[in-house]
C-alpha cells in the first residue's frame, strides 16, 4: 500500500509543479509522477526533510525540487525543438 501512497503524492506534487511554473498542461500523468518522485529526492536531498510530511516525502522541499526538475527539463526540451 505503501508505494500506491507514494506514487499518488507523487502524482500530486508533479501537477502542483506543472502548475506554478505553467509548464504542466503538456505533462500527462505519468509525466507528474515521475517530475514528482524525481524532485522529492531532489529536494530533499538539497533543501533536508523539513515541514509537514506524506508518504515519507517532506512537501515543501519536494515541491521546491519537482519545479526545479520542471524548469530544467523545459529548457532542455525547448532548446531541443528550436534546432
Amino acid at each position: 500500500m505503501g508505494l500506491i501512497w507514494k506514487l499518488i503524492i507523487g502524482a500530486i506534487i508533479g501537477a502542483i509543479a506543472g502548475a506554478i511554473t505553467n509548464r504542466g498542461a503538456a505533462m500527462g500523468w505519468i509525466a507528474n509522477i515521475v517530475a514528482g518522485l524525481i524532485g522529492a529526492w531532489i529536494g530533499q536531498g538539497l533543501l533536508g526533510t523539513w515541514g509537514p510530511s506524506l508518504a515519507g516525502m517532506a512537501l515543501i522541499p519536494s515541491i521546491i525540487g519537482a519545479i526545479i526538475l520542471v524548469l530544467i527539463v523545459s529548457l532542455v526540451v525547448g532548446r531541443t525543438n528550436k534546432k
